[in-house]
């Protein structure tokens, strides 16, 4: 039997703030790859692939651990702490 994440308590329905893009990127005018929306917050930041990496900056500094892809026409979930899809 697998074991629930315990960081699945700190997902709240959330608006995006920035739903045009990653939200430093879009202040640095840096590219990304692929967005992550953190489902503490609304955060919206840059994957694992893009060159600065926010949405995993975020969810250290923030103890946000939970995002969901934001990319069209996926929906799954990855836990920064434990490094795995939820």
């Amino acid at each position: 039997m697998t074991v629930p994440d315990p960081h699945l308590s700190l997902v709240r329905p959330v608006t995006p703030r920035t739903p045009q893009g990653c939200e430093e990127c879009l202040r640095l005018g840096s590219p990304w790859v692929h967005l992550r929306l953190c489902l503490t917050c609304g955060h919206v930041g840059c994957c694992d692939s893009s060159p600065l990496k926010h949405a995993r900056q975020h969810a250290g500094a923030d103890a946000h651990p939970i995002v969901q892809s934001f990319e069209p026409g996926e929906d799954w979930r990855w836990c920064f702490v434990h490094e795995a899809m939820v």
